[in-house]
């Protein structure tokens, strides 16, 4: 496979698997970062487009992630080649391949990610079983119907926003991937009285300066449709979702939506990052060089993983999301607090506290 260079330093890849089962049309890369903390539990991305790089990647956003949220966890993450659109016999025939295949990678504990969800958590622990996320039927806290990852992201637009001197009543939000994530944090934040003015899927963006509702644009969503067919608002391109002058920015699709390249383009206060790695590097020192605040994707997005650990350790609904919000805003606190302390950006500050954690597991590991 030409996926793209793997970067590796003294914290990982521990190991990278490359998966191929020609007769079943599966191929899949696992990786796992980093377990110094504990077994690695990280999702099961499946798309088209999905590299070995970008497993890598994702999983060392998932070791800083649960270190940072303080979990007896280390990162992991796995990528499947295909479209999960696929007719639902032959995603579940993918999926339990991919789930015997990963039988023996005991230091993996697979969960739901983009292009998956509990039903196919279901499928692989029937096969192996060892998943997070399982439906409800099965003891599972089903983290997208009750939001934890969107439930997550509100915590900590609020925690910034005080750190931004901003008002969430009434702030503007824009969400970049109105999908299950970005529908909870929409969500949430409507609750708190914040008002959603723009919301792009694949299909496009629709804009209403005045506010869009929020459910009917989740209605929508849930009958496979796009949020262009809501019926109010301008309808504009995919990417148009960033020009949109707001207070709060909510990446929560793919990685590198917002570069070197295109980053000027934003025109916000605060960004909470929904997504994995949703900016590069470059990107948000742009941004803290102007005074806009970024809470760094594996301190907003932690609520899933956290439900999921909760779930691991036979926690109950009500310790998950309790849990999401304590340690969120605890973290979010610290990381900016320590940010605006050292004038610093706050991924630099979020990295020192996930990597001290890390490092301070190992100690006590025989293999360092």
């Amino acid at each position: 496979m030409t996926d793209g260079s793997i970067e590796a330093d003294d914290l990982g890849p521990a190991m990278v698997v490359h998966i191929q089962r020609r007769s079943l049309g599966l191929r899949a890369v696992v990786a796992i970062d980093n377990i110094a903390c504990g077994p690695a539990i990280g999702g099961i991305r499946m798309a088209p487009d999905v590299t070995a790089a970008e497993a890598a990647r994702l999983a060392r956003a998932m070791t800083l992630k649960n270190a940072a949220a303080g979990l007896p966890h280390g990162g992991g993450k796995s990528v499947i080649f295909g479209d999960p659109r696929m007719p639902i016999a032959d995603k579940e025939r993918l999926v339990r391949a991919f789930a015997t295949a990963i039988a023996d990678l005991k230091d993996y504990i697979p969960g739901p990610d983009m292009g998956t969800n509990e039903q196919c958590m279901g499928w692989v622990s029937d096969e192996i079983g060892r998943a997070v996320g399982l439906p409800r039927e099965l003891g599972g806290i089903p983290l997208d119907e009750i939001g934890a990852t969107g439930l997550g992201v509100a915590i900590a637009v609020e925690v910034a926003s005080g750190f931004a001197g901003l008002a969430l009543r009434g702030a503007r939000v824009a969400v970049q991937g109105f999908g299950a994530v970005g529908i909870h944090a929409a969500r949430f934040l409507a609750n708190r009285g914040a008002v959603l003015i723009a919301a792009g899927d694949s299909r496009g963006t629709i804009v209403d300066p005045s506010g869009l509702d929020v459910e009917a644009l989740a209605g929508l969503k849930a009958a496979g449709r796009s949020v262009l067919d809501h019926g109010r608002g301008e309808r504009r391109a995919c990417d148009a979702v960033i020009d949109v002058a707001c207070d709060v920015w909510i990446p929560a699709a793919r990685p590198d939506v917002i570069t070197a390249a295109n980053v000027a383009r934003l025109n916000t206060r605060v960004v909470a990052q929904g997504a994995n790695i949703p900016f590069t590097l470059d990107a948000e020192r742009a941004l803290h060089g102007r005074g806009v605040l970024v809470v760094p994707d594996f301190i907003a997005n932690a609520g899933g993983v956290i439900c999921a650990a909760t779930e691991y350790h036979g926690g109950t609904e009500a310790q998950a999301l309790a849990t999401i919000e304590a340690k969120i805003r605890a973290n979010t606190h610290q990381v900016l607090e320590q940010s605006r302390a050292a004038n610093t950006p706050p991924r630099d500050a979020a990295l020192a506290l996930a990597e001290r954690r890390v490092r301070s597991a190992a100690m006590s590991r025989r293999w360092r």
